[in-house]
């Protein structure tokens, strides 16, 4: 802290004891110019200089301290919106995944339908190479069996020439019809005068010659198929057809007395 300048201190000590006949010695000293006035002027424009400084100080101060909240304000904003993204990304990259496991999902669905699919084709192309062979050795076969078929009806035919007259024996002499069955390779043969008590009942039977094997398919009235199967037997043994009408007729005369 200054002191203020007091002359009368500064000259106390030199001074003899105050004598008021004595002569002053201020009189004596040269006047002395201190330039307060200058001062006075020199300091209160420095004042106002350093308050204009302080004002302007505290002026940015408050600017830099609000350009300093709006710096802040905006960080935290751009922090906000960067958050927000970043949770959009992340909710877009979760989405993205699913999308590419549905997806991945979905591919190896279509794969094992494509393999399934493959294999499906593969084996129908199997099958269908079988079926072909399975055709062709069956018109081979068919195609055989009319040749047969043929060979025999001619034989038939031939044997019939031959045959007409014993036939008309034998159907006069067994009261025996015969007829077609309605189907190609098949006859059927009729018997009346079998049952005594019923000159009038009739008995008939049906020979399929579709085959090298004569087969009876259907008789009335019904017999046992173990005598029929041996009289059809001795049929495709002799390959003589009075066996098969003598023998029906036995049959069938049998069974009307047994019943």
């Amino acid at each position: 802290m200054t002191t203020a300048f007091d002359p009368s201190l500064s000259t106390s000590a030199m001074r003899p004891p105050f004598s008021v006949d004595a002569p002053s010695m201020a009189d004596s000293l040269p006047s002395i110019n201190f330039g307060f006035d200058d001062l006075r002027d020199r300091m209160a424009k420095f004042t106002v200089k350093f308050d204009t400084f302080i004002e302007a100080g505290r002026k940015r101060v408050l600017e830099e301290r609000n350009q300093f909240r709006m710096n802040v304000a905006e960080l935290q904003e751009d922090q906000r919106m960067k958050k927000k993204d970043i949770e959009i990304l992340s909710a877009k990259s979760s989405q993205h995944q699913q999308i590419l496991a549905n997806q991945a999902a979905e591919a190896n669905e279509m794969q094992a339908a494509i393999s399934s699919l493959t294999e499906q084709k593969d084996a129908q192309l199997a099958t269908k190479e079988a079926l072909q062979q399975q055709i062709a050795e069956t018109q081979k076969a068919i195609e055989a069996r009319l040749v047969a078929q043929r060979a025999h009806a001619q034989h038939i035919e031939k044997q019939s020439r031959f045959n007409v007259p014993e036939l008309d024996f034998w159907e006069s002499n067994l009261s025996m019809n015969i007829e077609g069955a309605g189907q190609t390779d098949r006859l059927k043969f009729s018997y009346s005068h079998i049952d005594d008590r019923d000159w009038e009942r009739e008995a008939w039977f049906e020979l399929d010659m579709s085959r090298r094997e004569y087969e009876i398919r259907h008789c009335k009235p019904k017999l046992e198929s173990e005598k029929v199967e041996r009289v059809v037997d001795k049929l495709n043994e002799t390959r003589d057809i009075r066996v098969l009408l003598k023998g029906m007729r036995e049959l069938f005369v049998e069974h009307c007395k047994s019943t």
